[in-house]
């Protein structure tokens, strides 16, 4: 191939040099670093007291000790963790402005949006005016309409506002 190439005097140049595959920090690191020794035949264990030449009541009794430590720092994040919480709840509690609807109320009640009207998006948003005839713990009120007939179903608070006449 070489000869036929020299006869039509075709030349290959290359532009870049060729360069192996291999990433430049490996080869460093593996120039630079010893191989790792591990003691043949001896379980993990073993040869960690070994290389630590530590008895194997006080290494027993270290691990016990981290074992303990671990189960306090998991008692204090679990207590942070509660405090946290608490600190969280009492800084929207103050943001969040109780309604309370007592009987008598005048509200309005918000237009649920599986009801369709013609006019699209100019339809109105509540209905009512509505009175309130009894309010529960639970946030559902009974309301009245202006002839003194009761609304069919208990309403949700969320789904009720003011009326200010």
């Amino acid at each position: 191939m070489t000869e036929l190439c020299e006869q039509f005097r075709i030349f290959h140049h290359n532009s870049t040099p060729y360069r192996p595959k291999m990433r430049s920090y490996r080869t460093h690191y593996m120039d630079t670093v010893p191989p790792y020794e591990h003691p043949q035949g001896q379980p993990h264990t073993r040869w960690v007291l070994a290389e630590a030449e530590l008895d194997e009541t006080e290494w027993v009794q270290q691990r016990f000790d981290q074992l303990n430590l671990i189960e306090e720092k998991r008692l204090t994040a679990l207590c942070h963790g509660q405090l946290y919480q608490q600190r969280i709840k009492r800084a929207f509690d103050k943001k969040v402005k109780p309604r309370v609807f007592q009987k008598g109320d005048m509200v309005l009640k918000k237009v649920l949006p599986n009801i369709k009207d013609q006019r699209g998006k100019w339809a109105p948003n509540y209905e009512g005016p509505y009175m309130v005839k009894q309010a529960f713990s639970k946030a559902a009120l009974i309301l009245t309409n202006a002839d003194s007939q009761d609304l069919k179903y208990p309403v949700n608070v969320d789904s009720v506002r003011m009326s200010y006449p």
